[in-house]
Order: structure tokens, then C-alpha cells, then sequence
């Protein structure tokens, strides 16, 4: 990792790793140690990986049964160990984490530099959705959502913490904005169909709305368990433009350098975090003419 002065705090290299996870952990936490150790090879300070790195796997009960309760994860200890090893901060997009009631956690886990655990966030919003070509997700029959908001403060940034299908759900993204957050997380495994459609737009417009950079590391390609994503992972800064993005849905590393300064500029120029209107708290009045 390059070493970041302490006159030029602002500026930061970020890194989003591309994955194709599969169903074993293992074979999976490999490739994503590989692409971290070549994030840091180049310079990273930050590490994102997508939504899913240690098992992308349709089949719920198999899933389940792979897993033991609760964080008794090798994976924690191996990402622990690759953070401190390279001396970034390591934002593991997601894993699933088994909980005591039967079902899963959609876990995201952040490492700072020293190999410990500085945050933790659960995915809030269940993709529950039937795409048009017949394509069905019902992820709340296996995953128990989340219920907090987070945002980490770092020496870095403030980290706004979100998962995959919260895109759709901008008052998640405001309120990471409003509470601090200078950099938003979106690991992801956006299906083909929907991120052809959505991803880029979704992306610069919560970019645009949280005068925020946004980090989104995706899974990309034809998964093991017959799931296809769309990958371009992709950084966006606070004015809408696009730093970098891959070219496609194969596995790899993308690198960009962010000054967190632009933050503060963006929400002086448009400061529209702080002119919510009051009224807006209230209840929608519907006026029918019917």
C-alpha cells in the first residue's frame, strides 16, 4: 500500500475488486485474496469487494448447512489477516453469516489496517423481485434483514455502508449523507438484466443526490449455480463523473484516486442535504377528483 502523507489526508487511492464467485468458500476467498494482494500491489489505501465474495449460491439450504453459526468464519480471520498483512482498509461487501434463528445475515465487514473489525453492516433491503423474463429472487425466505444504518469514520473518509438491492432505496443513501458519509459502499451482484438497464444510472444519481463518491465493486458473469451478473464495477465521484469502470463482467481490480475535498465542495455548491423541507416528514396528502 502506498503511504498517504499527513499533509495530503484528502486524497485516496480506491480499489474495487471484480469478482465471479462460485459455491466453495475457500476456492472463493482464495481468488479474492489474490485480487486484494494486486489492489495493494498498486497502490490502494481502500479495498472493496463485491456483495456475496465467499459464496454466491442460489440454493438456500445448501448454503445453510455449509455455514456454522454466527461469525465462527476461517474466511474472518483470512481477511483480517490480508488487511493487516497490506495495511489497507478492507471492506469485505458480503458474506453470509448464519444466525440463530435458522436463517442468514447479508453481512458486509470492514477491516481496518491493524486486522480488526471497525464496522459491520447487514443488508436492509431483501431482493424480492420477477424480472420480466421470468427470472424470480426471493432473498427474504433465506436472509433476515438488517435494521441499522451505518456509517464508519476513518482516517480515510466517513464510509457510508450499503448492499446491492439498497440502491433502490435513496432515503438509505440520504441519511448515510446527512449522518457524514464522504465515500458510499455499493457491492453488488446486480442480475444481467436489471444492471444493463440500471446499474449506471442508479449509481451517478445516488452519487449526484448524496454529493458523495460511490464505490461499487460487483460480481460479474455466469456463476456456478447458473445466476448471471452484470459486473462493471465503477467509481463515481460527487458531481456525477465516472473515475473508472470496468469494461465488462470479468474478474479483476480497478483503481482510482479520490480527494475527499470534492465532497465539501459538491454539497456547498447544491446544498441540498440541508434544505429537506419539513413538510416532507409528514404524511402525503392524496387529493382524489374521482
Amino acid at each position: 500500500m502506498a503511504e498517504i502523507d499527513d499533509q495530503e489526508r484528502s486524497f485516496i487511492r480506491a480499489a474495487c475488486v471484480q469478482m465471479r464467485s462460485g459455491i466453495d468458500r475457500a476456492r472463493n476467498v482464495e481468488a479474492a485474496l489474490a485480487l486484494i494482494a494486486e489492489a495493494a500491489g498498486g497502490g490502494a489505501h481502500f479495498i472493496a469487494t463485491p456483495e456475496m465474495t465467499t459464496a454466491v449460491d442460489r440454493n438456500g439450504e445448501r448454503l445453510l448447512a455449509s455455514l456454522p453459526e454466527g461469525e465462527a468464519l476461517d474466511e474472518i480471520g483470512a481477511f483480517s489477516a490480508a488487511a493487516a498483512e497490506h495495511g489497507v482498509w478492507l471492506l469485505i461487501g458480503s458474506m453470509p453469516v448464519r444466525r440463530r434463528e435458522g436463517k442468514l445475515a447479508n453481512r458486509s465487514f470492514l477491516f481496518g489496517p491493524d486486522g480488526a473489525v471497525a464496522a459491520r453492516y447487514d443488508k436492509i433491503h431483501m431482493f424480492d423481485v420477477s424480472l420480466a423474463d421470468g427470472e424470480s429472487w426471493r432473498e427474504s425466505r433465506v436472509y433476515e434483514p438488517g435494521a441499522e444504518a451505518i456509517v464508519a469514520r476513518t482516517p480515510l473518509a466517513a464510509i457510508g455502508l450499503s448492499i446491492c438491492y439498497d440502491l433502490r432505496f435513496p432515503r438509505l443513501y440520504r441519511a448515510l449523507a446527512q449522518a457524514g458519509a464522504e465515500v458510499i459502499c455499493v457491492p453488488a451482484a446486480f442480475t444481467k438484466q436489471t444492471g444493463r438497464a440500471h446499474w449506471k444510472a442508479l449509481l451517478t444519481a445516488r452519487a449526484i443526490e448524496c454529493g458523495a463518491f460511490i464505490l461499487a465493486p460487483a460480481q460479474g458473469g455466469l456463476h456456478e449455480d447458473g445466476r448471471e451478473t452484470f459486473g462493471h464495477s465503477m467509481v463515481i465521484a460527487p458531481w456525477g463523473d465516472i473515475l473508472t469502470e470496468a469494461r465488462g463482467d470479468e474478474p479483476g481490480v480497478i483503481l482510482a484516486d479520490i480527494d475527499v475535498r470534492r465532497v465539501e465542495t459538491a454539497r456547498r455548491q447544491i446544498p441540498s442535504l440541508a434544505l429537506d423541507a419539513p413538510a416532507l416528514d409528514n404524511p402525503v396528502h392524496v387529493i382524489s377528483s374521482e
